[in-house]
């Protein structure tokens, strides 16, 4: 099959796990023996610009006209049969897909919830927020300037959720979409989009890793991502300070606007046994969640498959998980992880003093991790949800051709 897989990259300066999934799909296809090709632009190109790159990115998030001709010209070289968008924001635009159905089938794999939310993450001052998809407005994002807090960058995507919710860019141009969870489906299908043509594609791990035995790991729990409100990290630490000096080591791995603030709030009771790696390679994490008893995801957003749980998976860690959007499904409680109150530092501490010591638990769950991962997340089960999928869609476009 010829796919084109069209991809506006996250910055550099931010690491993306949206960005690895891509990469990853991309390899499973290619090895899979198709024949894809990728139309990509990077967020890059206007972050070093300053103002003048905030107001090119702003006037392009709506309509770009430019990117549809691009697209136009790229499909009529490459012919393919599917045309697999993942983000168009902000370069890219959703124009594209009143382009791509003259020439293939288009898929649309939903990471996050930007086709209806300015933020994209249903949050709002550190409390989930899904006002403009109940009301299936964009004025309470205009009201809040739920965009970087600022409703100057708030307005063009609002524009563009409200333009492309008129004219049916979502109901009429797309022929299938995915959603990488069951929660995530459900929650778009209540905002608009078309149930039958909404499918579930979780995120998968791509190779295969050996699983440290549990006696030779280290005696440390660990947190990996963006160093940001919606990953919960304050909650984590202030956790780990109500329960003082009998605490495990913590090894906290990622970069973000938050990490002076959170490392202050860490040494706030004196010298404690959190410890701030920053971001490091990917051979790093892998060996930092290999060693590691526990992986902890304290997320206070709705997340829609987080990668590290993937890597903890593969790696036979079990993962203690908030219980916020799809993480429950993912997580089951007891028998590949735990699961927690999100934006409660009183249940992290509770948790964390009622299940340390208790190590042929925590062997028991590591052993639920990997298995989790062999029954559900592996390249070739994933490959083959993908390509029913991409079945699906070139049904549906020979139903709207003919």
């Amino acid at each position: 099959m010829r796919i084109v897989v069209v991809h506006n990259y996250y910055g550099s300066s931010a690491p993306s796990g949206e960005n690895v999934a891509v990469e990853t799909e991309i390899g499973m296809l290619r090895r899979a023996g198709h024949d894809v090709h990728t139309f990509i632009r990077r967020s890059d190109e206007i972050r070093s610009q300053g103002w003048r790159g905030l107001v090119r990115g702003g006037l392009a998030v709506t309509w770009n006209p430019f990117e549809a001709v691009r697209i136009r010209r790229f499909l009529r070289k490459t012919k393919p049969d599917v045309v697999h968008v993942h983000n168009t924001f902000p370069l890219i635009s959703p124009s594209i897909f009143w382009i791509i159905r003259e020439f293939a089938a288009s898929v649309l794999t939903l990471h996050n919830y930007r086709l209806f939310c300015a933020s994209a993450l249903l949050l709002r001052d550190g409390v989930v927020c899904t006002k403009c998809l109940d009301e299936s407005s964009v004025l309470p994002a205009l009201k809040f300037g739920c965009y970087r807090s600022s409703r100057f960058a708030t307005f063009p995507i609002a524009q563009s959720i409200a333009l492309h919710r008129a004219i049916g860019t979502w109901t009429s141009r797309v022929d299938a979409f995915i959603a990488v969870s069951e929660f995530q489906r459900t929650t778009l299908i209540n905002a608009g989009l078309p149930a039958a043509r909404l499918h579930v594609k979780p995120n998968f791990f791509g190779g295969s890793r050996q699983v440290l035995p549990w006696q030779e790991r280290n005696d440390v729990a660990v947190f990996v991502g963006r160093l940001t409100q919606e990953k919960g990290v304050e909650h984590l630490i202030r956790g780990w300070l109500q329960i003082g000096a009998n605490a495990p080591r913590l090894r906290i791995i990622g970069e973000g606007p938050l990490r002076a603030s959170l490392e202050q709030l860490a040494k706030s009771r004196g010298p404690t046994n959190i410890e701030f790696l920053g971001g490091v390679s990917s051979d790093v994490v892998i060996r930092e969640v290999s060693v590691a008893k526990l992986m902890i995801v304290p997320s206070i957003w709705y997340e829609g498959f987080p990668i590290v749980l993937l890597e903890a998976f593969a790696a036979g860690t079990p993962c203690a998980v908030s219980n916020m959007g799809s993480l429950p499904t993912i997580v089951q409680d007891g028998v590949n992880g735990l699961i927690f109150e999100a934006n409660d530092p009183t249940a992290i501490a509770q948790l964390m003093e009622r299940i340390w010591r208790n190590q042929p638990l925590l062997a028991r769950l590591s052993t639920g991790a990997r298995a989790s991962l062999d029954a559900n997340y592996t390249e070739e089960i994933n490959h083959r949800r993908l390509m029913d999928i991409y079945g699906t869609a070139l049904s549906q476009r020979g139903l709207r051709t003919a």
